[in-house]
């Protein structure tokens, strides 16, 4: 089953290709997109099973706020 997890990011455009590289090697992941227009920088990642923590574990990594939003 798949699963959308929904991320508040302080990813901005000067940052975004550090982040890029970094979720494209996730092989779990099958779709990911930036709402950066939004002010919580909304990240928004298709998934079947990787946990949400891998996902900001990775996003911390790089020096970036990463929290997910609840339902």
């Amino acid at each position: 089953m798949r699963t959308v997890l929904v991320f508040k990011t302080s990813v901005t455009f000067e940052t975004m290709p550090l982040v890029k590289p970094v979720l494209d090697k996730l092989e779990l992941i099958e779709k990911w997109n930036f709402d950066l227009e939004d002010c919580d920088r909304i990240l928004r990642v298709e998934t079947v099973c990787i946990q949400a923590t891998v996902i900001m574990e990775k996003m911390k990594s790089l020096g970036l706020f990463c929290e997910e939003l609840e339902d």
